[in-house]
């Protein structure tokens, strides 16, 4: 069985995906960016923005960043990484998942960070 998790945002519709899919015990979330209008200005900011639309979709799918086992980072400027670190770590806490980290042009220049991640849903 798969199911789809829609969170509402602006791409979804016009680009034709869902926030999240759950299937055969995983939930794969699409890249997420940051919320809000405006859209925060720092990375750190939109870090901890997307990360937020990323927990409710876990949570709605009934998994938690504790269960994240793959995430991949994109930023339009890897100098822009380090800052959010510390976000990053305590977010994870002692369950951190493999990571990537990838330099590419974002969607829309505003966004400076876009985070996808792939978790485990507890049975």
């Amino acid at each position: 069985m798969i199911r789809r998790i829609s969170s509402g945002g602006v791409y979804e519709q016009k680009i034709g995906y869902c926030r999240a899919v759950v299937a055969n015990g995983m939930v794969h979330v699409a890249g997420t960016v940051a919320t809000g209008d405006p859209v925060p200005g720092n990375v750190v900011d939109q870090c901890r923005s997307a990360l937020a639309v990323i927990g409710r979709a876990l949570t709605e799918a009934g998994s938690g960043f504790d269960q994240v086992i793959r995430v991949t980072y994109m930023l339009p400027d890897r100098a822009e990484f380090e800052p959010c670190w510390p976000l990053l770590a305590e977010t994870f806490g002692p369950n951190p998942p493999a990571a990537t980290m990838i330099e590419c042009g974002l969607i829309d220049p505003k966004y400076r960070i876009e985070i996808e991640v792939t978790a485990l849903v507890p049975k």
